[in-house]
Parts: structure tokens; C-alpha cells; sequence
């Protein structure tokens, strides 16, 4: 079982604001966008066009005060290369804390609480 890096994440207030920030700052670049159909979130993957590596921002409709950071936001997310046999040994050891099954994913907490997503490897 092998687990590589797909994308971190930070929530924002401000998506254009935020969207500038990194292309100034960094030269990320937006390189893929979904919005829900109901208006209650967009996300968007920046890339740095050199790496398979990319930030997400998080941008949801409801949220209007700024964000605690320590509120478990922030995730690590992690490509399983063999999805059913990770979800397996994830649910022996106890630790998978969220499941998103339309979605096809889930987390699982460390002993400090910090969630890290799993992904299924999509060809």
C-alpha cells in the first residue's frame, strides 16, 4: 500500500481577493474550478505548473467571520494506490473520523486530531 500527495487546503473569505494574492505572491495559477450547483461552495486548485501538486481554496457562501486556524481546517490529502485496502486498514486501526461516500472519500484523524483526507487513485 502506497499513499501519495494530492493537495493541501485553506478556507477563505475572500475568494477574487485571495485568487490575487496568490498569483502576486506566488504565480500560482487557477487550474481547475467546481462550484456547487446550489451557490453554497466554490473550490478552486492553484498550481504552480511545474508539480502535480496544488493548494485548494475553499470559499463557502455562509461563512462571514474570519476563520480560527485552529478549527481543523487545514487538511492534508493523500492518494491511496489501493483505496478499499487503505479504507480497510484505516477502519482496524480506529481512526477514520469522516466518510464521504457520494464523494467517494474519507478522513481519518491522528492522535492530535489533525485530519487527513484519503482519496481513491482516478485514472
Amino acid at each position: 500500500m502506497n499513499f501519495k500527495f494530492a493537495h493541501n487546503n485553506f478556507n477563505v473569505l475572500d475568494l477574487e481577493k485571495s485568487l490575487s494574492f496568490y498569483k502576486e505572491a506566488l504565480n500560482l495559477k487557477e487550474v481547475r474550478r467546481k462550484e456547487a450547483q446550489d451557490g453554497s461552495f466554490i473550490l478552486v486548485f492553484l498550481g504552480d505548473g511545474i508539480t502535480p501538486h496544488t493548494l485548494e481554496l475553499t470559499w463557502l457562501s455562509d461563512r462571514t467571520e474570519k476563520y480560527n486556524l485552529g478549527e481543523n481546517e487545514i487538511h492534508l490529502a493523500l492518494i491511496a494506490d489501493d483505496f478499499a485496502k487503505a479504507y480497510e486498514h484505516h477502519k482496524k486501526m480506529g481512526c477514520i473520523c469522516y466518510e464521504n461516500k457520494n464523494m467517494g472519500i474519507y478522513f481519518i484523524a491522528d492522535p492530535d486530531g489533525y485530519w487527513i483526507e484519503i482519496l481513491p487513485k482516478r485514472e
